[in-house]
């Protein structure tokens, strides 16, 4: 038998890919869709049509004249073609019946109108199509989202595939969602996403569900599967994450009052969760945020003067409830954040304002870990993870515009102890447990951990994969490292990273992606 790549090479040009076939047709170049036809059925009509002397191509160009569907509406194929690289529109938009009737006949068919996939017919007045840049850190993202039932759905999907173990369906979904949150209009028809970039054929099924009948069954179900119930429930402990959920779904365990009946061992932040789980699972209002703020701002400059802390996350987005608060924390004299973290920690502590913490010391060392680093999601900066004892003084006092009293001699009343539980005796419980985090950061890496810590983690991602695909440079939350050059790019302010990327500037207020 004559190899393979002989046999290659000794066609013709003019013959189909990896047959000795000519093309009896070359003004007819046909692609089949796999959409909807199958890896295989697709394999086996392109072999039969090159047999028949038909030009098949594997993948779809600037030279296909006929593209072949299968179960396929217009509109679908439509907006599949506009999310290709492409110039030119192929001459006819088939259904498979011209395939095989050419192929009976040996020779392509006259297309008929019964060949043709409809295409709705819609004026220019009547439908507004839409552009946005690629990547989400190129795009200006508001918190005034015109498609909210639409980016749900999405989130909604993505969140099901990374509880489960699937980043990059999650990643896929978000991009969808974040790419309909930067429309300035509500989309009411599917040919307004023609072209836009990250609209995969599973975000647009669910797109176009919701469009033509209101909701998407797929996400209707997913909402009421046990699994995905479960899965909410137990990762909504903290402490708890999706790996140990899952374990603990596959042993039969659903819900709170199971995991506390059935002695599985758990941590000391997952204790604390369990005990705290109603507030912790409860939004926090930016009046709490600020009131915590003022607490722990005080502990912070009591313990060094002249610290400098940032309220980040999704509050410095201009978001107005969140699931927790993030603070963080430098000084303008690199070096003197150093041991800072633990001083304040016990200054909270000794005021019972925390219910749980875990401090991670710094691990970053520039020298040895070098742009090696910048590709994790995760920073390893000094940090505090914790649940705040707020009191319900404090959460009014901020509401009310009223400065709380001094913390670095706290009275008796502003002093929250274990006698503060309520009760049936003592009435409602005069406070409530709301998770923090504390981040240290030495002064010449500011800039990047504010710009790190802001978000939204769609934004940070995108920003890290725009650095690397478009610039040739690593990014992290603790530097910007030019992989050409191969050197840092230092800066103090995020206006000077967004300059390095080439970028411009984007507040944050519209990174909200």
């Amino acid at each position: 038998m004559v190899p393979l790549k002989r046999r290659r090479t000794s066609s013709s040009r003019t013959g189909n890919p990896g047959t000795d076939e000519p093309n009896r047709f070359p003004q007819v170049v046909l692609f089949l869709l796999e959409r909807k036809m199958g890896a295989s059925r697709r394999a086996f009509l392109s072999q039969l049509g090159r047999r028949k002397g038909f030009q098949v191509e594997e993948l779809f160009s600037e030279r296909i004249t006929h593209v072949i569907c299968e179960n396929n509406s217009g509109a679908e194929v439509r907006t599949w073609l506009d999310s290709q690289d492409r110039r030119r529109t192929p001459a006819h938009l088939l259904d498979i019946s011209w395939y095989t009737e050419s192929m009976q006949a040996g020779r392509p068919v006259k297309v008929l109108d019964r060949h043709k996939l409809q295409e709705p017919q819609r004026t220019e007045a009547e439908v507004v199509a839409f552009s946005v840049p690629s990547y989400a850190c190129q795009r200006r993202t508001t918190l005034d989202n015109r498609n909210t039932v639409l980016t749900d759905a999405l989130s909604l999907l993505a969140e099901n595939a990374e509880l489960s173990d699937e980043d990059g369906r999650g990643v896929a979904f978000r991009r969808a969602a974040a790419v309909l949150k930067a429309l300035p209009e509500t989309v009411t028809d599917m040919t307004q996403l023609r072209g836009l970039p990250c609209l995969g054929e599973h975000s647009l099924r669910v797109i176009k569900d919701i469009l033509e009948t209101g909701a998407s069954t797929e996400v209707d179900s997913m909402k009421q599967s046990e699994r995905f119930k479960a899965l909410k429930v137990l990762t909504g402990i903290f402490g708890v994450g999706a790996k140990t959920a899952d374990r603990w779904i596959r042993e039969g365990i659903l819900s709170l009052q199971q995991l506390q009946a059935s002695g599985q061992t758990l941590n000391r932040a997952q204790q604390a969760g369990l005990e705290h789980y109603d507030d912790l699972n409860q939004p926090v209002t930016k009046a709490e945020a600020d009131a915590i703020g003022e607490l722990v701002e005080k502990a912070i400059v009591s313990v060094l003067p002249g610290a400098q802390m940032t309220l980040i996350g999704g509050f410095r987005r201009g978001k107005l409830t969140g699931h927790d608060v993030d603070f963080l924390i430098t000084h303008p004299e690199e070096g003197r954040e150093v041991g800072l973290m633990p001083k304040v920690v016990s200054c909270l502590e000794s005021q019972g304002f925390l219910l749980y913490q875990k401090t991670t010391r710094n691990s970053y060392l520039e020298s040895k870990d070098g742009p090696a680093r910048p590709p994790s999601n995760m920073d390893r900066f000094e940090r505090c993870f914790s649940i705040f004892k707020l009191a319900k003084e404090e959460k009014q006092a901020s509401q009310n515009g009223v400065q709380p009293l001094d913390t670095s001699e706290p009275s008796p009343s502003r002093r929250v102890s274990a006698e503060d539980q309520g009760g049936p005796e003592t009435g409602p419980k005069p406070w409530r447990a709301v998770r923090v985090d504390l981040v240290v950061s030495p002064i010449s890496q500011f800039a990047f951990a504010l710009l790190g810590w802001t978000g939204s983690k769609l934004f940070e991602r995108e920003l890290r994969r725009w650095a690397a695909h478009e610039k040739t440079m690593s990014l992290s939350s603790h530097a910007l490292y030019d992989n050409s050059q191969g050197r840092y790019l230092r800066a103090t302010s995020e206006e000077e990273i967004f300059a390095h990327l080439g970028l411009d500037y984007i507040p944050p207020s519209e990174r909200n992606a």
